[in-house]
């Protein structure tokens, strides 16, 4: 009897170390995994923090241009620099030596776009008949295309068939027109003015050629 009894107490005690064994081996992998979680979920935040800054501290200049003919008003432009330096830098340099004062705009194209910014052919003063196919006295810019996309109010450089041959002019998006993206460099963005642009006046067929007077920026200026 006391043998048996023996027996029992020993079976008891190898079970509950059994027992405690599958316990112990079974809570661990969970621990660990929750743990392992918290050091990726601090390490997120200081970088999402460090990224708001970056963009509080990045200023942009705009781009004032008043318009005169069909259109009267201002258009305002937030300039791209963080996006196109060069292209931003040229357009500011173009506008602070008074070159886009009293040109036109040559091509514009109702439902897609208003082309301007031709400071050799396309001054109102002048003969205007080559208007489109002139651009500065500076070399031409290599391309800055970016992933940003050519929606209402968006301004890009025009160029030739070549990607590098942007130099003075620009033009302003009516409407979105994704088939852009990628093939021009974006510059900028209209903030204030759009019911202005709305209202320029349009050109004939196709192309899009101005006929007549067409209308011009009277002052273009850029603040910082």
């Amino acid at each position: 009897m006391r043998s048996s009894q023996s027996l029992l107490l020993v079976l008891v005690a190898l079970g509950v170390g059994v027992l405690s064994y599958f316990y112990l081996t079974n809570q661990s992998p969970t621990d660990d995994v929750e743990k392992a979680a918290v050091p990726v979920q601090q390490t997120q935040e200081p970088v999402a923090q460090s990224e708001t800054t970056t963009q509080q501290n990045t200023s942009r200049p705009s781009l004032e241009i008043s318009v005169g003919g069909e259109a009267n008003g201002t258009i305002v432009i937030e300039l791209f620099n963080d996006v196109a330096p060069q292209h931003v830098e040229r357009i500011k340099a173009l506008a602070a030596s008074g070159a886009y004062d009293g040109v036109v705009f040559h091509r514009v194209i109702d439902g897609f776009m208003a082309q301007t910014g031709d400071v050799q052919f396309g001054k109102s003063d002048g003969e205007m008949a080559r208007a489109g196919q002139g651009g500065s006295d500076m070399p031409d810019l290599e391309a800055e295309f970016s992933d940003k996309t050519f929606a209402r109010g968006v301004v890009g450089m025009a160029r030739s068939s070549d990607p590098n041959s942007a130099n003075s002019q620009f033009f302003i998006m009516f409407a979105p027109a994704p088939h852009l993206d990628g093939q021009y460099t974006i510059v900028g963005q209209v903030t204030s003015g759009l019911d202005i642009l709305d209202t320029i006046k349009m050109g004939q067929g196709n192309s899009g050629t101005v006929t007549g007077e067409p209308d011009v920026m009277k002052s273009v200026v850029v603040s910082e």
